[in-house]
């Protein structure tokens, strides 16, 4: 499955994202959901596990609506949802108790396994401040992956897989990127080389194409239906809105 993401050019790859998607700008819905109280003390949006999905949930697990989102780190689409949604998901939506949030890697190139092996190796607790680290700082990240030579390429495509993996983030800047982060080099390299990331990655990726028949990211599951034709935070609220009546 992963050795079709280094049989191209890494820049094509690093470029590619999002399916045929075309993003929209975003939007209010009008309605308002019904609220729960939290338990005393009790701050849904800092609880976060995995989920026997593959995922990492942030909320109330036995929340009325569960929203799950597949989406890529290269993707500029699930980009703009992010920055769009992120924050109004959270407080309104997570914090209330009403809804819980996962969020499944859809990997759709080498430099989107190579973040996501080091997003989702830190387990729950970090996770959700990588993914918005590598959302907010997309074009930056991905930038010096343009740069790897021809012959590094190339010679990507003969390696083992984790090797693969390792020596790509390597070479696009992401020992650096993700030490400021705190993963240090020694995290770094055991994360990259350890096979059960790439499993559960791969993993992932065949549950979004061949069991949910996604062709792009974002993608969206509420209540374990698959939202068709819903891409953009201003398709997604009332959805969520009517999910909560």
């Amino acid at each position: 499955m992963m050795r079709q993401f280094f049989t191209v050019s890494v820049l094509a790859l690093a470029l590619a994202a999002c399916g045929d998607k075309t993003a929209a700008p975003a939007g209010e819905a009008a309605s308002s959901a019904p609220v729960v109280a939290a338990p005393a003390g009790q701050n849904w949006v800092d609880v976060v596990a995995a989920t026997p999905d593959g995922g990492f949930r942030m909320g109330n697990p036995d929340a009325k609506v569960k929203l799950v989102e597949f989406a890529s780190l290269t993707c500029p689409h699930c980009r703009e949802f992010h920055e769009a949604a992120s924050a109004t998901i959270k407080s309104k939506y997570i914090a209330s108790g009403n809804v819980s949030y996962e969020f499944r890697n859809f990997v759709l190139n080498g430099p989107d396994f190579a973040a996501t092996v080091l997003a989702r190796c830190q387990g729950a607790g970090p996770f959700f401040g990588l993914l918005d680290n590598f959302f907010a700082d997309q074009a930056g990240w991905i930038e010096p992956f343009s740069r790897i030579s021809k012959a590094d390429q190339e010679a990507l495509a003969k390696l083992p897989e984790e090797q693969a993996i390792a020596r790509m983030a390597e070479l696009g800047g992401l020992a650096d990127y993700v030490k400021l982060r705190g993963i240090p080099r020694a995290k770094f390299d055991q994360c990259l080389a350890d096979p059960a990331q790439s499993k559960a990655i791969n993993d992932l990726r065949n549950q979004a194409v061949n069991e949910l028949k996604l062709t792009g990211t974002p993608g969206f599951i509420i209540n374990g239906t698959v939202q068709a034709d819903v891409y953009t935070w201003a398709d997604l609220e009332p959805k969520l809105q009517a999910a909560l009546r």
